[in-house]
């Protein structure tokens, strides 16, 4: 089982890659962020938009909130962030979300209890699928996720000579 020690990492480490890689990407033109390059979510802006979407949905569950983005909560939550209406963000809005989103799952982390972490959570997947999981493993996951897809962004970046950070934990700045 992981702790909220672990939870606290996790964080800042999505935290700092979060800018190397939005910093990487301002060296590129719109059109490049926006070009298909065959990754799942088909261009740079799209992959980010999406790792901030279900960043948004995790969190909702996680705390009981409703995303920001959700338009109706009387509704079954849209299956992508291209099905969610008024989510098309432009570059900027996009950035300044990420950057206030972290700093929500920043503060999220720093209240998790161990007791909490041995909780369950029900929940019914976009695909219908219904779940129950307990809530260490699928904190696990939101940060696992976040590393996958940003995996991707940072290939499509290098593809295109912008260099974000080294993505190793013990780089990461101001760790013990």
């Amino acid at each position: 089982m992981i702790t909220p020690g672990h939870i606290q990492l996790m964080a800042q480490y999505n935290r700092w890659q979060n800018g190397s890689i939005y910093t990487a990407a301002d060296t590129l033109t719109e059109a490049q962020r926006q070009e298909s390059r065959g990754a799942f979510w088909g261009s740079i802006h799209l992959t980010l938009t999406h790792i901030l979407w279900a960043d948004q949905n995790w969190m909702g569950r996680f705390t009981g909130k409703t995303p920001p983005w959700f338009p109706d909560a009387s509704q079954p939550w849209p299956k992508s962030p291209k099905e969610s209406v008024g989510y098309r963000l432009s570059w900027d809005e996009l950035k300044r979300q990420r950057v206030a989103f972290d700093e929500v799952i920043s503060d999220w982390a720093s209240t998790v209890e161990p007791s909490w972490l041995e909780g369950r959570l029900s929940y019914v997947h976009a695909s219908g699928r219904h779940f129950d999981e307990p809530f260490w493993k699928l904190v696990t996951h939101m940060f696992n996720h976040q590393t996958h897809h940003r995996g991707q962004v940072h290939c499509m970046l290098t593809q295109y000579g912008a260099k974000p950070e080294d993505t190793d934990i013990p780089w990461m700045p101001d760790t013990a």
